[in-house]
């Protein structure tokens, strides 16, 4: 049992899920204060004791993703500075995640760059949720829990009572996560094949599986512009899948996803709530679960020294 006390911190990225994180862990927030300057320059002042403390920063680094870590790390450095006996960085969804490896010449592996400023700075830990890539884990030298959402999006399926589904996935290189979710939900497995001439644009080429008259979920980890999952649902319907079933974790929804996610025509749009939803980007078939209970049971065990594998199921 840690005897230290425990304190939750939330930076302006999510706020609405560290009070949900923090009600679960019968708490409240930590108050800090957050301002800019006229000239965009980001100042962090901790109210609150944490001297000795267990410090959990909550901070999705998601649009204005750079705001957003900077907020991050100026956090962790005013309670390291503040003699923080451990500090966790919590972040929900990973930004610079998909720049995970050098895909021509002279060009930066950002994720790499993100992880080391983090850990750089003084966080300790770092407790995220479906990382685009697993191997971001290794660009860390201190530990690092990486949940997954699956578990949520397993029980609200199932409360569909759903017949005839298939999972599918929307590239070859999201089988595994389809597959896992195809063995726990005890359907049957479908692949897009497709290709990506250039960055947020798709084409898709064909279905992989059978996909007539079933109730077909696509599964992703991330949808941006929605390009790629919308042509997909497309090439579902024309395969003649009954309803498609849109299930992702993080939910970035930039440019013309709201357009792009209503051609698709999808029954139901599920994800969490790793990034808030914008009002301007909502629709009504839209589903959006808490990841509140998974984050706030894992700062419980890593807090109190227990084992958080249980949660990676």
């Amino acid at each position: 049992m840690n005897s230290n006390p425990l304190k939750i911190f939330s930076g302006t990225s999510n706020q609405g899920l560290a009070v949900e994180i923090a009600n679960y862990l019968g708490t409240n927030l930590s108050p800090v204060e957050i301002k800019r300057f006229k000239d965009a320059e980001i100042s962090v002042k901790l109210n609150d004791n944490v001297r000795s403390s267990d410090v959990f920063i909550i901070q999705s680094t998601c649009n204005p993703a750079n705001d957003n870590i900077m907020e991050l790390l100026l956090m962790i450095d005013a309670a390291l500075r503040a003699s923080a006996s451990r500090i966790t960085a919590v972040i929900p969804y990973f930004g610079y995640a998909r720049q995970d490896r050098k895909v021509e010449p002279r060009v930066p592996i950002s994720a790499k760059v993100v992880s080391n400023i983090i850990q750089r700075t003084g966080a300790d830990r770092v407790l995220t949720m479906d990382l685009h890539a697993d191997q971001i884990q290794g660009f860390f030298d201190i530990p690092v829990d990486n949940l997954y959402a699956s578990p949520i999006a397993i029980d609200y399926l199932k409360s569909l009572d759903l017949e005839d589904v298939v999972v599918v996935s929307p590239d070859a290189g999201g089988v595994d996560r389809a597959r896992f979710l195809a063995k726990k939900l005890d359907t049957g497995l479908a692949i897009i094949d497709k290709r990506r001439p250039e960055a947020n644009i798709s084409a898709v080429m064909h279905v992989i599986g059978d996909v007539k008259d079933k109730n077909c979920i696509l599964i992703d980890d991330i949808v941006d512009t929605g390009g790629s999952i919308s042509k997909a649902a497309i090439a579902l319907k024309e395969k003649g899948a009954k309803e498609v079933y849109c299930l992702f974790s993080h939910a970035v929804l930039s440019d013309n996803a709201r357009d792009n996610l209503v051609k698709a025509d999808f029954k139901e749009i599920i994800f969490t709530n790793s990034i808030p939803l914008k009002e301007d980007k909502s629709l009504d078939n839209m589903k959006v679960l808490s990841i509140a209970p998974l984050f706030g049971e894992a700062i419980r065990r890593i807090h109190n020294g227990e084992s958080v594998s249980s949660l990676f199921i």
